[in-house]
């Protein structure tokens, strides 16, 4: 029997919290109200809704579903609540209605669930907190003059892209271009985009507007998903949601929430970085705002130990790191980046500290911890001795073995030599190096991809030594990497035969175009943390400096076409919430870099002296960790 299955005896289920449903095809929190019927809902921050006074918050029966067939063992190891646990948990509410048990009314059929007037509802105030706002807005409050015009504009921007469910702010759209006749789903909010928007909020004292997006993007976290009859597991955060308004009859309209969860999105795929973004944001918020009630709740500790279940259960693959499919992360189209990416493995170990820190260790989650601290020790040896690349690693592959069959090989995955892409030799700088972008059996992926690279040194999944080498190939290599703009997704771009075979011959991801080359304003914030980080401010002053020269003039466009990231991209879309969120994260971190050092994490030596496999058994040696670590830079 698995190991993790038998550490906790539980056989408690869990109910999946559905969100009361008419629709079908409309999933989400309903608020129902009457309102004239050409009155529209705007996501507009300064929009005022004037509810009726005979507003209602409808709630409809609907079953709590348990789990189908036998608990996993990964449920067993978190020791998940029973049906009876929370009833808090299970209701669709706005923000601001308590979830006590004053706010929730059961009565003798438990399904129906009563919630109190939305028209009626206040913020739920906290010691540390009033009416969602953070106690460190004497820092936003002393900005004011000091703004400079391009920062007045930002702000006025990103405002104006804050979404309103229920007359609170939830979250910003992705794209907020009057002249965009057809914003697909930029006009959701997505979570990896909202992030950016989330920290502006919280370094300027304006915690309100996260403390609601967690709440919500909790509840959405159970709702029922089906794609073509198959449902995924529980845990799945959604990619995006959307605010929309419904309407009932006879004058009367419902705002409901809409997630996505890869059903819409283009090429189906779900969103498996969007609940390691969740629970990052969920510990910034916590360290910003010096709010920790929100992540010790008993309904957060579940949502974490639920992404954690995905994360860490248990399949055929033999390495540490997560296997997931093409178009999963921020390069959510057909990149070659299947398999084993760095920037899936940089969020999830940046998570799994994260939720290291956030779990409240008691009885059942004592086995949790040992299995994040397991998985985080062999997740930094295989990222660190395995993705590495500088000149020296280079060489050792160029002179590499093949067909090796030994616990004690050199070339464990079986690289052939000839993978070595021309460009590589010139390219790495003598004193530089990199994580390269993937690892499979028999290949690797050579391109450089920003932003796992960046998260692997902002969450010490690389070495020290290995992220001051990060640092100076960004900036040995300046032009290839920030050019006019910061920064490129990856580099070098696909191009000819290699373009039409990986991509399929994707028109939007051409060569230095969108994913494929292509350079992102929303890439400047992780940047700027990087060089907070490692105390080189001058390069992320120099990158901003940059961003601010252009992004203003050209309408804060999503991205930059060209090798030098010239060209304001074919496809861009304009006023890029991200984009915008990114830059004023930027400046706001570069004025108080003790708030931004919050955010990173320092080398953790008691992870280094973990190894998670006994070295004999039967005489025979298994780990191979011993003659690897000669290797590895420390």
């Amino acid at each position: 029997m698995n190991n993790l299955g038998s550490l906790c005896n539980s056989t408690m289920k869990l109910p999946s919290r559905v969100l009361p449903l008419r629709n079908a095809s409309v999933v989400g929190f309903r608020h129902s109200y009457n309102t004239p019927c050409d009155q529209k809902l705007t996501f507009k921050s300064k929009a005022s809704f004037s509810f009726n006074q005979n507003s209602q918050f409808h709630a409809y029966p609907s079953p709590f579903l348990a789990f189908q067939g036998v608990i996993n063992n990964m449920q067993k190891l978190n020791c998940l609540p029973s049906s009876s646990f929370g009833l808090h948990s299970t209701v669709s509410r706005p923000y601001g209605v308590p979830v006590e048990a004053s706010a929730v009314e059961t009565d003798k059929n438990p399904e129906r669930l009563c919630v109190e007037n939305c028209n009626n509802a206040k913020p739920q105030e906290d010691e540390n907190i009033v009416g969602g706002e953070v106690p460190r807005a004497e820092y936003g409050n002393s900005r004011a003059s000091l703004e400079s015009e391009i920062d007045k504009e930002a702000w006025s921007l990103l405002r104006d892209a804050v979404v309103t469910y229920c007359g609170f702010p939830v979250g910003t759209v992705a794209s907020n271009d009057p002249g965009d006749k057809h914003p697909l789903n930029y006009d959701q909010v997505f979570f990896r985009d909202f992030v950016p928007s989330a920290l502006a909020f919280l370094l300027r004292g304006e915690g309100e507007i996260v403390k609601n997006f967690l709440l919500h993007t909790l509840q959405l976290q159970s709702t029922e998903k089906t794609v073509d009859c198959y449902s995924p597991r529980q845990g799945l955060m959604p990619v995006s949601f959307k605010v929309r308004t419904v309407p009932l009859g006879d004058n009367k309209f419902e705002e409901v929430i809409d997630p996505d969860f890869g059903g819409s999105a283009i090429g189906r795929v779900a969103p498996v970085d969007s609940g390691l973004w969740w629970i990052i944001l969920l510990r910034a918020y916590g360290k910003i705002s010096g709010d920790y009630t929100l992540q010790e709740r008993e309904d957060f500790q579940t949502g974490i130990k639920m992404i954690l279940n995905l994360c860490l259960a248990d399949g055929f693959d033999m390495f540490p790191s997560l296997l997931v499919t093409d178009g999963s992360c921020m390069i959510d189209r057909k990149m070659g980046v299947h398999g084993h990416p760095l920037e899936i493995q940089a969020l999830t170990y940046a998570a799994l500290r994260c939720s290291r820190e956030m779990l409240t260790v008691n009885e059942c989650s004592k086995n949790l911890m040992t299995a994040i601290n397991n998985r985080l020790s062999a997740l930094s040896f295989h990222i660190r001795e395995y993705y590495w690349v500088d000149l020296k690693k280079t060489n050792e592959i160029y002179r590499y073995k093949t067909e090796e069959y030994s616990m004690d090989a050199t070339n464990k995955f079986n690289i052939y030599p000839e993978q070595i892409p021309p460009w590589l030799i010139d390219w790495i700088p003598e004193d530089g190096g990199y994580l390269i972008g993937n690892l499979q059996p028999a290949h690797m992926d050579f391109r450089f991809f920003t932003l796992g690279n960046l998260w692997s040194l902002i969450s010490s999944l690389a070495t020290p030594k290995q992220n001051e080498a990060i640092l100076k190939l960004i900036e040995a290599k300046w032009d290839d990497i920030v050019g006019h703009m910061p920064l490129k997704i990856c580099y070098p771009a696909l191009e000819n035969e290699e373009w039409r075979i990986v991509t399929g011959s994707d028109p939007k991801n051409t060569p230095w175009s969108f994913h494929n080359g292509g350079s992102w304003p929303a890439l400047l914030w992780q940047f700027t943390l990087a060089c907070i980080k490692m105390g080189r401010i001058e390069l992320a002053q120099k990158a901003v400096g940059l961003a601010e020269k252009k992004l203003s003039v050209d309408r804060w466009p999503e991205y930059y076409d060209t090798p030098s990231g010239k060209f304001v991209g074919k496809q861009s879309r304009l006023y890029q919430t991200w984009a915008i969120a990114g830059f004023l994260t930027s400046r706001m971190m570069l004025e108080k870099p003790d708030m931004a050092s919050l955010l990173f994490w320092e080398e953790d030596n008691e992870l280094l002296e973990n190894c998670v496999c006994a070295l004999t058994k039967g005489g025979r040696k298994i780990c191979s960790r011993d003659v690897a670590k000669s290797q590895i830079l420390v």
